[in-house]
């Protein structure tokens, strides 16, 4: 793809529904107005306790992505929880393999090597005999870019909460510098990268003309934030503007 390709984790959605029993805000609904307005992509992550995405929006989410030739599906997790039984069902296109605890508030780490090697290969395996791709949520360290090759993967996806977070302050191009050198290294290796985690309108421009090679972001928890004032229409196009300047 020319650009960045944007796609839109619907976990946020999911969460406000679940506060009642009448079916909305609909997930499925979100997925079509997001995809109608341009997004590449639908993201999910249906942790164990269900507490956001559930069992049932993984599966409807694939049936109407068949009607989207060309979009992309990725379901993340924990692949030793609950992850591969979607995965071996559904067949995404992308899976995003994530060390998340069971309860955990958010991700906040990435895997490490060796450590995670020798239980993750496996896995990966089985996921691209099924014709599922590969990411590992991985933090910017740039030492261990040629180990998640090693280990099969496919692609990286940066965890950029710590970029975030030093936007608009003096660590601000330290934290860049860390991204740029861990895509650098990533795509030495032989790995696609992805990036996502609190990426928002006013910072994802600046880290995607500073950090090269980025296939993919997926935003959540700010895009739907967004939409809550602007729209789904709006708020997709918005971010795709974003990614547009940064490609200019």
């Amino acid at each position: 793809m020319k650009h960045t390709a944007l796609s839109v984790n619907l976990n946020k959605v999911a969460l406000v529904r679940n506060t009642r029993h009448l079916g909305i805000p609909s997930v499925t609904r979100a997925a079509t107005l997001c995809l109608t307005a341009g997004a590449h992509g639908i993201t999910v992550h249906p942790r164990p306790d269900e507490r956001h995405i559930r069992a049932h929006d993984v599966y409807e989410l694939a049936e109407l992505l068949q009607d989207w030739p060309g979009r992309e599906y990725n379901i993340e997790g924990n692949p030793f929880h609950n992850l591969m039984d979607f995965i071996r069902a559904v067949r995404p296109h992308q899976a995003t393999f994530v060390p998340d605890a069971q309860g955990q508030f958010t991700s906040d780490h990435g895997w490490t090597f060796p450590d995670d090697a020798e239980r993750l290969r496996p896995l990966i395996h089985e996921c691209q005999t099924l014709g599922v791709r590969v990411s590992l949520f991985m933090d910017p360290v740039p030492e261990q870019m040629a180990a998640a090759r090693a280990v099969g993967a496919d692609r990286i996806e940066l965890y950029t909460e710590p970029y975030a977070a030093a936007y608009g302050h003096a660590s601000e191009t330290e934290q860049l510098e860390r991204y740029r050198a861990a895509a650098l290294a990533a795509l030495d290796a032989g790995l696609e990268v992805n990036a996502g985690h609190d990426l928002n309108r006013d910072n994802l421009t600046d880290f995607l003309r500073q950090v090269p090679g980025v296939r993919e972001v997926s935003i959540g928890h700010a895009l739907i934030s967004d939409a809550l004032e602007l729209g789904y229409d709006a708020t997709v196009r918005a971010y795709l503007d974003c990614i547009a300047r940064a490609a200019a």
